[in-house]
């Protein structure tokens, strides 16, 4: 099997990648909260909070905190702790 190597200009984009996954994440979960509120029905809603609950394992915060938003199930919670992570 051949062993595949990057070229230094892809070895670049692949660090860049994972030195701005926070961002992303955080990024990812704005765009969730907008989701959130214009949600028009609990499945709708049900299936972004999964997606939240993703995107929170990316970020390292405490489990607890973690806890806390996922039972709230508040959008303003979690746009207020996003806020704070900014």
């Amino acid at each position: 099997m051949k062993d595949k190597s990057y070229t230094p200009y892809q070895k670049s984009i692949i660090n860049n990648y994972y030195k701005n996954q926070k961002g992303m994440a955080l990024q990812k979960l704005q765009e969730l909260v907008a989701e959130l509120y214009l949600a028009d029905s609990d499945k709708k809603k049900s299936q972004l909070w999964k997606k939240v609950e993703a995107s929170l394992g990316h970020l390292e915060i405490s489990e607890k905190l973690r806890e806390h938003i996922l039972s709230e199930r508040d959008p303003e919670v979690l746009a207020n702790n996003i806020k704070d992570w900014f």
